[in-house]
């Protein structure tokens, strides 16, 4: 494999093909016998980024080969390993063949290859990314520091990537939609308001930084209202959630009015609720 193609591919890449059997010379394939990569972490590619890799490949055409290897689910085809961009604008460009290195590699460098190519050249959005992350922990027995190493970012970088996988799928969405940049996602997560966080964000337009003072006032008020609520009242509380088995909110105000109130997630409870004070008064 020439050295020219090694340096168009990245470090990690070429890291990653020394590692593979791999042809040493470029090949020509059409572009009907090559299928795209089942483990590709990327789901959308940037239209605008694809227009204009587009345009490049009709005055120039593709000048670095994208990398395959032999498809287990169609015999006389040819799976994408890394390149599904060049291969998709090659076929708006109306080109009929590209060039290719064949590889041999199994599902797991399959996978590796796509992500780090999408890692390196920041295509990826951070719900892909961290989707991929997932992958390789979830289907090929990797941990967050096998996975840190691999990708060559701090262990602490893994860890809140992947926490984004745990906002509910409503926020997922718009961050996969490119709704919510990745510092806005970052500030979403643990967040039990997060989707309606999400929605105000996007609503008033908010930078990072003003999305971090909007999320800091809801936090500041939750934390005021638990520290001057009554001990008593806490007390209370809980005594009432022992003996029914439903959580109860007390709100009591300075003159000893207020609410109180049961929380009940199905009609069975609400029904105990009735019952209860059916049978007291």
């Amino acid at each position: 494999m020439s050295s020219q193609i090694k340096k168009g591919l990245g470090r990690g890449l070429s890291s990653l093909i020394g590692e593979t059997k791999i042809e040493s010379k470029t090949n020509k394939l059409l572009l009907s016998e090559i299928v795209p990569n089942k483990y590709q972490p990327r789901k959308n590619f940037d239209q605008e980024n694809l227009d204009e890799l587009t345009k490049s490949i009709k005055e120039r055409g593709v000048i670095q080969p994208i990398i395959v290897r032999k498809s287990k689910s169609e015999g006389s085809k040819f799976e994408i390993i890394a390149g599904e961009r060049r291969w998709l604008a090659a076929r708006k460009a109306g080109l009929h063949d590209i060039p290719v290195v064949v590889t041999e590699a199994d599902d797991l460098k399959s996978l590796e290859f796509a992500i780090v190519e999408n890692v390196q050249r920041h295509d990826l959005n951070p719900l892909e990314e961290a989707q991929g992350y997932q992958r390789l922990i979830n289907e090929f027995s990797y941990d967050q520091e096998k996975v840190s190493k691999f990708i060559g970012k701090s262990r602490s970088y893994i860890t809140n990537s992947l926490r984004l996988l745990s906002l509910p799928q409503e926020v997922l969405e718009l961050i996969e939609n490119k709704k919510l940049s990745s510092g806005h996602a970052k500030i979403l997560v643990g967040l039990e308001n997060s989707l309606f966080v999400a929605n105000k964000i996007i609503e008033k337009k908010m930078s990072v930084r003003q999305s971090e003072k909007f999320v800091k006032i809801f936090k500041t008020r939750k934390k005021s209202y638990t520290r001057l609520k009554d001990p008593n009242i806490h007390n209370l509380e809980s005594t009432i959630t022992d003996k029914i088995g439903l959580n109860v909110k007390i709100k009591n105000n300075k003159n000893n009015k207020g609410q109180i109130i049961f929380e009940y997630k199905s009609l069975d409870q609400l029904n105990k609720i009735i019952e209860i004070i059916k049978k007291n008064y």
